[in-house]
């Protein structure tokens, strides 16, 4: 049987335009390189293929969130003793946009971050980096007791009218479901905290008040959207590839969980 032959820069950007994106698009990209295949100058050719299609007037938006730097003691998997977590909350070096890694975010997300003028929003939990022509409207003004709402990269996304694309992989991962969660009027809110650099170099732990993420219906979600026709799904080199109007998502997504979720007034203790 004959083996299939590489994916390249331009046999992926022949798909993505196949799947329907375009020059001038802003898109919000989730993404796992290992289902697309072997790819001729990996992670790098991937990168470029999507530069290739958006073109110099579009915007490439990755999630680079840094879980790792949350309050320890609401660590699950796995928890740390007790005695660990003065040390991790003040002996970081702190949250830096040009230096923290994202951390489970992927190695296509990692490579957005890295590349020559990318920008990234400054929220030491929920940071995305864009790169293109919006990047810097789309990273600035991330404000702390707003990770995933209005003032953060996603709500700048749906006021740009711009795309999300599931590449191998599936709503679980999609980041812009949390801004319907953020426009749910009785969403439950609690304390977080993270170790934030100061303009001198030095860290401090810093807590404040932030909408409390819950995914545990985002498939529901995803597959009832998709129900309604809402997504382009086909192949992106050995990937499924979802692509979606962000505006219809997160709108249709609202007003799911507005019907479906049970307002935090209304659960018992």
């Amino acid at each position: 049987m004959d083996q299939p032959m590489p994916h390249t820069v331009q046999s992926l950007a022949s798909d993505l335009r196949d799947l329907g994106l375009a020059s001038g698009d802003v898109l919000l990209l989730h993404s796992s390189n290992r289902s697309l295949g072997f790819v001729a100058g990996g992670t790098q050719a991937v990168v470029q293929a999507f530069l290739e299609v958006l073109g110099s007037g579009g915007t490439l938006v990755v999630p680079t969130h840094t879980p790792a730097n949350t309050d320890p003691a609401s660590w699950q998997h796995p928890p740390v003793p007790e005695a660990w977590w003065p040390v991790i909350r003040e002996q970081p070096p702190g949250f830096d946009p040009l230096c923290t890694p994202s951390r489970w975010m992927g190695v296509i997300a990692e490579t957005v971050r890295t590349w020559p003028g990318a920008l990234r929003s400054t929220h030491p939990q929920y940071s995305f980096a864009a790169l293109g022509g919006s990047a810097t409207d789309i990273v600035k003004g991330h404000r702390l007791d707003d990770g995933l709402g209005e003032s953060s990269p996603l709500g700048a996304v749906y006021r740009l009218g711009g795309k999300v694309l599931l590449l191998g992989c599936d709503h679980s991962s999609n980041t812009s479901l949390h801004l319907a969660e953020w426009r749910q009027v009785s969403a439950p809110r609690a304390a977080t905290g993270s170790s934030v650099r100061r303009p001198d170099g030095t860290s401090e732990w810093t807590t404040w008040v932030d909408v409390v993420t819950d995914e545990s219906d985002f498939d529901r979600v995803g597959a009832d959207f998709e129900a309604t026709g809402g997504a382009v799904i086909a192949q992106v080199g050995g990937a499924t590839a979802r692509l979606m109007s962000q505006v219809v998502l997160v709108d249709f997504a609202t007003a799911w969980m507005g019907t479906n979720r049970v307002p935090a007034d209304d659960v018992s203790g």
